[in-house]
């Protein structure tokens, strides 16, 4: 399931290259005619995320609300580039916001793990360096991981499989397909979903978002590995993102939230702020700091070198040497140390 950052790409995506155009909104597949026509022909006015949620209005004041879950992914075509806040930005983060062009061999294939300014190119797809520069005529998937395929000829494309709506402008359409929510809301309505959700630190950085994190996860005695995925206490915090988090704060999964101490419950929430904005900026979900320049190329480059315990398990711990286990809770695979976060 794609976690908050890519969602926050997604939604950027969407400011970048459909905000400010009149767009033609259909539903190929035809589960989503009534909706669809609530909004057709409008111009598209705002697009936001909200933790793993995103919400684009449009000028008739609706609204359309997206939760892609498991399964969901949209398919961006035509003139489209990455959010030029991301391709532009300067300076460092820890070990992201590397600036770079992507490299290619002399038949001009993508070089995976090629490095060129810093920036580093993803054997899996996890990243969208590939899109940063001048937009062009190209296909780009955005879900949990992001791939640009083969550049198109005609535009805009026929649809793809199931496409559940199609938003397209002049210059480029977006398809979804297989999302868990696709509904268009008023404004209202709006409000009561963001109201259940807990605090964003991309959008609430301030100390009340982090006084209510703590409140939320002091006042209860569920494991404080359940209390990072729920929604209603942390907005966009995934899999990865809690086994990482909770690893990196070397605490034990299982401990009840009401037993966390105040401190520590502060700085996951510091510590969520950081690996946010750098998911948002690389496309990565990178979790380790430190590295020197040939270790950061070869985590940028595959997601097994940029991750303490996610999807380790069996593997020695890259602190203490202990092999990282792997439990269900909750119906979802945890990963941690039995000794670090004993």
């Amino acid at each position: 399931m794609p976690e908050g950052h890519s969602v926050h790409r997604i939604a950027r995506q969407f400011a970048t290259n459909f905000v400010g155009h009149r767009i033609a909104v259909s539903s190929p597949q035809g589960r989503f005619t009534e909706g669809a026509s609530r909004i057709d022909g409008h111009v598209m006015t705002d697009a936001r995320a909200v933790g793993k949620q995103m919400f684009l209005e449009f000028d008739n004041g609706l609204w359309l609300r997206i939760h892609l879950g498991i399964y969901g992914a949209w398919d961006f075509a035509g003139d489209i580039s990455v959010d030029p806040t991301i391709a532009a930005a300067n300076g460092r983060m820890g070990q992201t916001n590397q600036r770079g062009t992507v490299l290619e061999d002399a038949d001009g294939a993508d070089l995976d793990g090629a490095v060129m300014d810093g920036a580093v190119l993803d054997s899996a797809g996890e990243n969208s360096l590939h899109s940063i520069g001048a937009p062009r005529r190209t296909r780009l998937r955005m879900a949990e991981s992001e791939k640009v395929e083969d550049e198109i000829t005609t535009f805009p494309p026929e649809p793809i499989g199931q496409v559940r709506v199609r938003l397209l402008s002049d210059t480029a359409v977006a398809d979804l397909r297989g999302p868990t929510a696709c509904e268009v809301l008023d404004p209202a309505q709006v409000d009561a979903v963001i109201a259940k959700l807990g605090p964003d630190p991309l959008l609430q950085h301030d100390q009340a978002a982090e006084d209510r994190f703590v409140a939320a996860v002091r006042k209860k005695q569920t494991s404080i590995a359940l209390l990072l995925m729920d929604q209603n206490v942390v907005a966009g915090i995934g899999n990865v993102y809690r086994a990482e988090l909770l690893f990196r704060a070397r605490l034990n999964p299982h401990t009840p939230g009401k037993l966390v101490q105040e401190d520590t419950a502060r700085a996951l929430w510091q510590d969520w702020a950081k690996l946010l904005r750098i998911g948002v900026e690389t496309g990565q979900m990178m979790t380790m700091d430190d590295l020197d320049p040939e270790s950061y190329r070869k985590a940028m480059a595959s997601r097994e070198d940029r991750h303490w315990v996610y999807k380790r398990e069996g593997l020695p711990c890259r602190i203490c040497g202990t092999h990282i286990v792997m439990e269900l809770l909750g119906g979802r695979k945890l990963y941690w140390c039995p000794k670090d976060q004993a």
